[in-house]
């Protein structure tokens, strides 16, 4: 058994898996140039012609949202904190039923390409369009940072790149293929990759799942007690506290964390987004189920990559690897198969990287094409060619800040990071869109409080956050915030995750906005939106207007 080594040259064999790296990327864009040359107007762009069926949309849901934070990050979570790593899973796939009653069908019997659709049903376009395509942008910003920095570690562990300035690079070089992606292919492209990954990455997990409890004699309660022995931590890594549940705060921190995570999924643009891919709400319903089942399917296997790294690769040599808590399941493929299942192993997350990546990208760049440009700059005077103009250019500015943040963020644990965008989500979007459907007296200045005020609070706590400064390990002595300089601290606000602060304060502010405006919204407009997002009666003229 080839031994797993702490340095990121020791690592299988760097040539081969840039081999590995390359063909994968060349099927993928031949693909994508394939499915390119029938994106001829803007629905096409953004949502992929409402071609895909049901059980199709579901897969490339599942590819969109098990991505670096669900393969690297809630494995290397797990491998290091055990019981609460696996938290992490738990809340993502249980914010899979808030989505499913709360939104999938009636986004998609109200909505046309974006968020924003819904929001400014009944609303003043302007300012409300404006706000959702701000909050899309500051979401899939957060969301992005994981997945860059999720891309960084991985290769540099897999190429053998040392240094700052080697990482740097690696993420770069990742920034410009997700922008050349979104460029070329739009959302057609962007969802056969995301089906193509989705599969590639629950059968590689299937794999080293069944490799692992074979290690075990089939026995998962054996694997976990070997994972304890192995662990430092002990019999502590199968009981909840080992990071959460020590002191006070960590236990709010654990309850932020729960909210955010099982509330944020119903209000992240690019989720929402896949749901208009689809021709109608029966298939959109369908997708969510689709996805429930594959998403659930690859959480439990988490839970033995997780435990299977402790035991073979060790918390330790996972913790000195590059990208540390991120390598977990890249180790353990090199521990359980050597270099040509690494390879292999580690194209399946890049491959789920560039998918995430191009999803979110599109997602970002169509809001402010469609809302901010489309329809609040040219008060909807405009061609579909200029708007998809328009969304393509953004997407190259965004590419461009999603690289400088993921060089700032490359050692962070992905699952955390993304946990913050579901936290800005959940604080943002998801009481807007609440409203939206539910509350026939929610006006123009409700949305805008809540979507400004949920956004402001969860952004401004996670600046002043340890997240960013003042996290130092206790042992080590080494800085843990994004800020590695321990002599910088500015944190005031004690918890990693504000969503049991911002969630509530976003649902707050958009009840006092509503109840304090003199604004009454039209009861038609509402009759209207109520019957179509609950029957779907008429929805067809809301996709084709």
């Amino acid at each position: 058994m080839p031994a797993a080594a702490t340095a990121s040259g020791d690592i299988g064999s760097p040539a081969l898996n840039i081999t590995i790296f390359i063909v994968f990327v060349v099927i993928t864009l031949a693909i994508v140039l394939r499915a390119s040359r029938n994106n001829r107007t803007a629905a096409d762009y953004y949502a992929g012609g409402r071609a895909f069926t049901g059980r199709q949309n579901g897969i490339a849901i599942a590819g969109d949202y098990l991505s670096a934070a669900s393969f690297l990050g809630i494995a290397g979570a797990i491998a290091t904190v055990g019981y609460d790593g696996f938290m992490y899973s738990i809340g993502f796939l249980v914010a899979w039923l808030v989505a499913l009653l709360l939104v999938a069908e009636l986004l998609r019997n109200t909505g046309r390409f974006t968020m924003a659709d819904v929001l400014s049903f009944r609303l003043r376009q302007g300012p409300v369009r404006t706000a959702a395509a701000i909050s899309t942008l500051a979401v899939s910003f957060f969301y992005l940072l994981a997945q860059m920095a999720g891309a960084g570690g991985l290769v540099n562990l897999l190429l053998g790149v040392d240094g700052s300035a080697g990482q740097n690079l690696t993420i770069a070089v990742v920034g410009i293929l997700m922008i050349v992606y979104v460029l070329v292919g739009g959302m057609k492209g962007t969802t056969w990759v995301q089906i193509i990954k989705a599969v590639l990455l629950i059968i590689g997990a299937a794999l080293m799942t069944v490799w692992v409890l074979g290690k075990a004699g089939l026995n998962f309660s054996a694997l976990l007690g070997d994972a304890a022995a192995a662990s430092p931590a002990g019999t502590a890594l199968l009981e909840p506290g080992l990071r959460y549940g020590l002191t006070d705060t960590t236990k709010l921190d654990f309850i932020s964390l729960g909210l955010a995570l099982v509330l944020g999924t119903a209000g992240l643009p690019h989720v929402l987004m896949r749901f208009y891919t689809v021709p109608n709400a029966k298939e959109a319903r369908r997708s969510v189920v689709w996805a429930i089942w594959l998403i659930g399917i690859f959480y439990l296997f988490t839970l033995v990559l997780g435990f299977g790294a402790a035991w073979l690769v060790g918390p330790e040599k996972i913790m000195a690897a590059p990208g540390k808590a991120n390598s977990a399941a890249p180790l353990l493929a090199f521990e359980l198969g050597g270099t040509l299942l690494l390879g292999v192993i580690a194209a399946v997350a890049f491959a789920t990287i560039l998918a995430v990546v191009a999803g979110l990208t599109i997602t970002a760049s169509a809001s402010f094409a469609h809302d901010i440009y489309a329809n609040v700059i040219k008060k909807g005077a405009v061609r579909a060619d200029d708007e998809v103009r328009v969304a393509r250019i953004t997407a190259v500015v965004i590419g461009a800040v999603a690289i400088v943040g993921g060089i700032f963020a490359k050692d962070q644990n992905v699952a955390f990071l993304v946990a913050l965008a579901f936290a800005v989500a959940a604080s943002a979007n998801l009481p807007t869109i609440l409203y939206s459907l539910f509350w026939k007296r929610f006006n123009t200045r409700g949305a805008l409080w809540s979507i400004y005020g949920g956004l402001t609070s969860a952004i401004v706590l996670i600046i002043f956050s340890p997240v960013v400064s003042g996290k130092i390990d206790a042992k080590t002595g080494a800085s843990l915030s994004m800020i590695t300089d321990t002599g910088i601290d500015f944190h005031w606000f004690p918890l990693d995750n504000p969503g049991i602060v911002s969630i509530p304060i976003g649902f707050l502010l958009g009840y006092l906005g509503t109840i304090t405006s003199k604004e009454v919204g039209s009861a038609e407009k509402y009759a209207e939106m109520e019957v179509r997002s609950l029957t779907g009666a008429g929805a067809e003229k809301a996709v084709e207007h």
